[in-house]
C-alpha cells in the first residue's frame, strides 16, 4: 500500500498543477504583467495620445515629487491614514470592550455597527456628502447653536508652514472623511477586536485579578498585549484602505478646493483618463503600489515565517 501511494504522488501533485494552471496563467498576466506594465510605461515618454515609449527614466517621478497637486496629495493622505487608523483602533476597541460585558442586546448592537461595512465607499461618500454640507444635513441642527462649520469645504490648514510649493499642516476638510471612513470600517475593527477578545481564557483574567490587578492594569497590561497581533492586522488593513482611497473621495469631495481633499488615487485617474499623461499617471499608480507595500510586504514575511516556525 505504502508504494502504491508513492507511486500516486507524482500524479496527484500533477493534477493539483493542472488545476492551478489556469489561475496562475490568469494572475501572471492580469495582475503581475499589468503591473510591470505600469511600471515600464512610468519610464517612458507616453504622455499623450500619441503612443511613445521612448525611455525616459525617473523624469515622470521626478515631476510629481516638485508638483504642487501631488505635494498636497502626499499631505492628504498621510494625514487622512493618521486620524483614519487611529480613530477606527480606538472607537473598535472600545465598542469591542463594551459588547464583551455580555450586555443585554448584543447581537442588535452588533448589526448596527456591522451594518455600514455592508455599504459602498461611494454610497456613503453620497451620503456623508449631504450630512456634512455647510447647508444642510447636520449644520441644520448646529446652526440653533450658532455653530456652522464648513466641513469639507474648509480650506483651511492647521497649523500651517511652507513646505515645497505648499503649506503643511492638517487640513480641515480631511476631517469630514474621516468621519466617513471611520463610520464604514469601525465595524471591522471591532469584529476583529471583539474575536480577540473572546478568545482570551478567562482563566487569564481570573488570574490578573487575584494578584489584585484592577480591572485597568487588567486591560493594560495583560489584555492589550495580548491584542497586540490584532491591533498590527488593523493596522496593516486600514492603511491598504486608506492609501489607496479613491471611491469614497470621489463622491464625497472629489479633489476639493486648492486640492485640500485630492488624493493620489483621483489624481492618477484624471491624469491618465482625462488628460491622457499615461507615463504620469502610470508612475502615481507605481507610488501608490509601493507605498501599500511598505505596509503589506513585512507583515506578509512576518506571516509567512511564523508559520514556517
Amino acid at each position: 500500500m505504502k508504494i502504491a501511494n508513492r507511486q500516486n504522488m507524482p500524479t496527484d501533485r500533477l493534477l493539483s498543477i493542472l488545476f492551478l494552471l489556469p489561475s496562475i496563467i490568469l494572475i501572471a498576466i492580469f495582475v503581475y504583467g499589468f503591473i510591470g506594465w505600469s511600471g515600464y510605461v512610468s519610464l517612458s515618454n507616453w504622455n499623450s495620445i500619441t503612443k511613445d515609449l521612448s525611455f525616459v527614466g525617473l523624469k515622470n517621478y521626478i515631476y510629481l515629487f516638485d508638483h504642487f497637486r501631488f505635494q498636497a496629495d502626499l499631505r492628504n493622505t498621510f494625514f487622512f491614514t493618521v486620524f483614519f487608523i487611529g480613530t477606527v483602533m480606538i472607537i473598535g476597541q472600545l465598542l469591542a470592550i463594551l459588547i464583551d460585558q455580555n450586555i443585554k442586546g448584543e447581537s442588535l448592537f452588533r448589526n448596527i455597527f456591522f451594518f455600514p461595512m455592508s455599504l459602498s465607499f461611494i454610497v456613503t461618500g453620497v451620503v456623508w456628502q449631504w450630512l456634512l454640507n455647510p447647508t444642510t444635513g447636520v449644520n441644520l441642527f448646529l446652526q440653533k447653536f450658532g455653530i456652522q462649520p464648513m466641513w469639507y469645504v474648509d480650506t483651511t490648514i492647521i497649523p500651517a508652514w511652507n513646505w515645497g510649493h505648499i503649506e503643511f499642516g492638517i487640513p480641515v476638510a480631511i476631517i469630514a472623511l474621516v468621519i466617513a471612513a471611520t463610520w464604514q470600517m469601525t465595524g471591522f475593527a471591532l469584529a476583529m477586536y471583539l474575536a480577540g477578545l473572546r478568545a482570551i481564557p478567562d482563566e487569564v483574567r481570573e488570574a490578573a485579578r487575584i494578584d489584585g490587578a484592577t480591572e485597568f492594569q487588567l486591560y493594560r497590561k495583560v489584555i492589550f498585549p495580548l491584542l497586540a497581533p490584532v491591533t498590527v492586522s488593523v493596522i496593516i488593513i486600514m492603511a491598504h484602505i486608506s492609501l489607496k482611497i479613491f471611491d469614497l473621495v470621489y463622491a464625497m469631495t472629489g479633489s476639493g478646493a486648492n486640492f485640500v481633499t485630492d488624493v493620489p488615487g483621483i489624481f492618477m485617474f484624471e491624469t491618465t483618463f482625462r488628460g491622457n499623461y499615461y507615463a504620469s499617471g502610470s508612475a502615481i499608480s507605481v507610488i501608490m503600489l509601493l507605498s501599500v507595500a511598505i505596509f503589506i510586504v513585512p507583515y506578509l514575511i512576518k506571516n509567512r515565517r511564523g508559520d514556517m516556525s
